[in-house]
């Protein structure tokens, strides 16, 4: 029997593969590797690693969602802000006059309160308006308004005998001889037998600005009225008196909004307490002295209060102080003397409505002999007031104090 011969293995036969077997990792490699996957096995590793990864790129998302420039390059400059152009006064639309309200509801336009001490203590401010009313023609470059006419300064305030001293400041008061301060501290006035128009420039002190441009540049007949809450109120007075203008001092009252619209802390309320009252008018009348009168701060509500009304024309009386008021508390007897006003002129502020207000004082003069109309110191009333003055002795017209229109 021949035995059957042994086969040699084939040489170039690929050697099996054995999923079994796991080939070693050799080198510093496999060791750093070795390191991290028994790091992830511990409890926690893994999920706190996966949590981290997720905030970042919540983070990321939110940073590019909320600027959609944020991958965009950029620039930052510095830009000078251009110096505010003055608008011409027959603007129609009032916001161009650049007015703001303030916390006592008076209105300013926007100058620096830094500016107050400065101003009030003599420091130069730019006289120069350029006035175009509809129907003028452009005004040529560099043109600026007729100052207002030297006048006599008026008697310097207080005259002895007229106050009386008290711990919150000088109290008007009626003289040994009976000479009142309504009459005391009134501008002087004949009449030349025209008709005469009178108005009332209100809201003065809080900006000193407008405050300076009215008293030096409206003539010396037009009468001017301060807020009482006004820093300097004495100077303010002084330098009006000194300019030839005589002055008044606004009592604030409350409106049918109030709260809501709020004159200041010393308002004279509807149905306040007597005591509460007087106390908040002897505080207004104490701010200064030298005003002939005393005119309102708003008070629709307050001239409905018949008694604390009543009250406050009594006081005004007892003092010798007169009252102007806007309009709302016409054919009110009361205080020293009276009058009140035919028309607000400044109801809408543009120039045009203003000079047609102003248009229907000369009308209601030439009917009835005299008229007088208030308004507040916004930068275009001052204007068209300044040129409608002038404006009035062509027409036949003579300029009033407003205490050549009161009666007692």
């Amino acid at each position: 029997m021949f035995a059957k011969p042994k086969t040699a293995p084939d040489a170039d036969a690929a050697p099996r593969f054995n999923p079994r077997t796991r080939p070693k990792l050799g080198g510093g490699h496999s060791d750093a590797l070795k390191g991290v996957l028994d790091t992830l096995k511990k409890p926690y590793v893994a999920p706190s690693l996966a949590a981290s990864a997720f905030a970042i790129c919540v983070v990321a998302f939110l940073s590019l969602a909320g600027d959609p420039d944020a991958g965009s390059p950029t620039v930052r400059i510095t830009l000078k802000q251009p110096k505010p152009i003055t608008a011409h006064v027959n603007d129609g639309d009032p916001a161009a006059q650049a007015l703001t309200m303030d916390s006592q509801g008076q209105f300013s336009d926007g100058f620096d309160a830094g500016d107050n001490d400065a101003v009030s203590a003599g420091a130069p401010v730019d006289p120069t308006t350029v006035i175009t009313l509809p129907g003028d023609t452009a005004p040529a470059a560099g043109a600026a308004t007729t100052p207002a006419a030297a006048a006599s300064p008026l008697p310097k305030a207080p005259i002895a005998g007229l106050f009386q001293t008290t711990t919150n400041g000088p109290l008007p008061n009626i003289g040994p001889n009976g000479m009142a301060p309504a009459s005391a501290y009134a501008r002087p006035f004949r009449s030349d037998g025209r008709p005469m128009v009178a108005l009332v420039v209100g809201g003065l002190g809080l900006n000193p600005q407008t405050t300076k441009q009215a008293i030096d540049q409206l003539p010396a007949a037009v009468t001017l009225s301060f807020v009482p809450y006004t820093a300097n109120l004495q100077t303010w007075i002084d330098q009006a008196r000194a300019s030839g203008h005589e002055v008044m001092v606004e009592v604030p009252m409350q409106p049918v909004n109030y709260p809501d619209n709020d004159p200041g802390p010393q308002t004279l309320l509807a149905n306040a307490r007597n005591d509460d009252l007087t106390a908040h008018m002897l505080w207004a009348l104490s701010r200064a002295t030298g005003y002939f009168a005393v005119s309102n701060y708003q008070g629709a509500a307050f001239f409905k209060d018949k008694s604390g009304f009543n009250t406050f024309l009594t006081t005004l009386k007892a003092r010798g102080v007169g009252f102007i008021d806007d309009g709302q508390a016409r054919d009110a007897p009361g205080a020293w003397a009276r009058a009140s006003a035919d028309r607000i002129v400044d109801n809408q502020i543009n120039a045009q409505a203003i000079l047609a207000q102003l248009s229907g004082l000369e009308a209601t003069a030439k009917t009835r002999g005299q008229a007088l109309g208030t308004g507040m110191a916004f930068p275009v009333t001052l204007a068209v007031a300044l040129k409608w003055t002038q404006s009035l002795d062509g027409k036949g017209i003579q300029l009033a104090p407003a205490s050549a229109m009161m009666h007692q």
